[in-house]
């Protein structure tokens, strides 16, 4: 049963090596994440589930499992910096690489010492049909007594004329219902999400988060926001869900 959640962004910037002189500015979210870690550390959980994003092109791919112990780097981002995703190392083949939305969750895992539970990630493609993902989630909520959530995924990225899908009138209304949901823990508003207009403001979260939602089916948790900003053009959301 799903006990607790944790949504964060998933920006590389996130990790303060990738985002160099421009760290300072997403302190604030850096620390939201942490308070948000602390909710599922509190919920004494058995099981961890990361979910990120994965881009893929093509028709609705099932998700991947990723194990706990593997392996993720930002040396794309010309950083010599390795992560893992959680502590162990016992299968997880050694080609296997993190996607991008999940190295970014080992990285806040490792920085703030999660030691509470075992851990493993779920990458969910933008072509994952919003009943898909609620499957999903009612699965993952099956994997313990008490499952935990830390669910990685940006709002869109069309929010100012610099960010990487340009200015988007669209995309300021969007996120700030997919915050309202977030931060009420508003089940169906998060299923019934748009997913072509997802997709067109380029909101990697769309999946993720409907992921959650289906995971949160019966279990009566209260949802609380912790941040919610667009540096850089993009929607960046903390919340608890609790």
């Amino acid at each position: 049963m799903l006990v607790a959640a944790a949504v964060c962004p998933c920006p590389p910037l996130l990790v303060p090596d990738v985002a160099a002189g421009a760290a300072p500015e997403l302190d604030a979210a850096r620390a939201a994440c942490t308070d948000a870690l602390g909710v599922l550390a509190a919920a004494r959980p058995g099981r961890l589930v990361v979910v990120g994003p994965v881009e893929r092109t093509g028709p609705e791919t099932n998700p991947e499992t990723y194990p706990e112990g593997t392996r993720g780097s930002f040396r794309g981002f010309g950083v010599d910096l390795d992560v893992r995703l959680g502590q162990g190392d016992e299968g997880s083949p050694a080609e296997q690489r993190l996607p991008y939305s999940l190295a970014v969750a080992a990285w806040l895992l490792e920085r703030t010492g999660w030691s509470d539970a075992p851990v493993e990630g779920l990458g969910v493609g933008d072509r994952l049909a919003p009943e898909r993902c609620a499957r999903v989630g009612r699965d993952l909520a099956t994997r313990s007594e008490r499952v935990v959530l830390l669910v990685m995924g940006d709002a869109s990225a069309c929010r100012t004329l610099k960010a990487p899908g340009y200015l988007d009138e669209r995309a300021a209304p969007f996120d700030a219902e997919v915050a309202r949901a977030l931060g009420t823990a508003d089940m169906a508003a998060l299923t019934t999400l748009d997913t072509g207009l997802a997709r067109e403001l380029k909101a990697s979260g769309r999946a993720p988060w409907q992921v959650l939602a289906g995971a949160a089916e019966g279990a009566d948790l209260g949802g609380s926001l912790l941040y919610e900003d667009a540096p850089y053009g993009v929607g960046y959301i903390v919340a608890t869900w609790s």
